[in-house]
Formats: C-alpha cells, sequence, structure tokens
C-alpha cells in the first residue's frame, strides 16, 4: 500500500519519523516533501500529498506543519481529499470509522512524535463504519461536486 507524505519544514522531522515508521511497517512511501528543515510552505506540499490520494497515485496521505492547521486545511482543498487532524487516539479512530479519512494530519510543533505513530497506526488499522456515517460522507462528497 502506498502512502503520500507532505510537510513544511516545522513538520520535517516528524515527517521523517513517520516514512521510517511506515516503511519499517512495509508501506511503500510518496514523499512530496519537504526535504530539510529550510522554511518552506505547507501549501505546496499538503497539496501535492492530497493529489497523490486524491488520484489514486496513494491509498492514504499524512500531513505535517507546525500545528496541523494550514496543512489539513490545504489537503481538504483538493477535491477527493478527506483530512483531519489527530489530537487525540480517538480522533484517529473517528476520522476512519466515521468520516471515512484517507488523510491524517499533525502539528509538528504541538504533538510528541510517539504520540503521531500511534495515531498514524490507529488510523490506518479501523475501517470505516459505513451506515449512517456513509451517508454523511456521501453529503461531503455532493458539496464538491
Amino acid at each position: 500500500m502506498k502512502i503520500a507524505l507532505g510537510s513544511d519544514h516545522a513538520g520535517f522531522e516528524m515527517k521523517e519519523a513517520i516514512k521510517k515508521h511506515l516503511m519499517e511497517k512495509g508501506y511503500e512511501v510518496l514523499d512530496e516533501g519537504t526535504h530539510s528543515e529550510e522554511p518552506a510552505d505547507y501549501p505546496l506540499f499538503g497539496a501535492a500529498a492530497a493529489k497523490d490520494v486524491a488520484s489514486g497515485k496513494a491509498r492514504y496521505g499524512v500531513v505535517v506543519c507546525g500545528n496541523g492547521e494550514g496543512i489539513c486545511m490545504t489537503a481538504n482543498k483538493i477535491k477527493g481529499a478527506r483530512c483531519g487532524i489527530a489530537y487525540s487516539d480517538s480522533t484517529a479512530e473517528d476520522i476512519r470509522a466515521h468520516n471515512d479519512a484517507n488523510m491524517i494530519a499533525f502539528g509538528g510543533r504541538t504533538m510528541a512524535i510517539p504520540d503521531a505513530l500511534r495515531r498514524l497506526d490507529v488510523f490506518l488499522s479501523t475501517g470505516f463504519l459505513g451506515g449512517r456515517h456513509e451517508r454523511r460522507v456521501n453529503e461531503m462528497k455532493d458539496i464538491e461536486k
């Protein structure tokens, strides 16, 4: 399974830890950058990862900026991307189970790397529940049209 990654400079360290974690678990990683801690603009990298997911090039996406907000907002501008910030383990589970999120966001300056890795594992191991949630996800998709 392919997972797209994107981060700005504030999320670079966490993105690199996530990349290593995913590769150790056997995932193929599409690293859309940034590739250093030099100042970089999160919209470029959040959009690139979201386009990978929306096009089917990657099954899931992970994006990281300073607090997770800006890069999450950017990812959600791409039709077909549904990204949520994993503030907690339960949020990581709910955005998959209830919202069928295909992307997850983290804050490199506001979350500890071990917490992000654990939440990513929760996200990736959770399935979409469908049912009443499917109607709501379809309503979101309709808004994109």
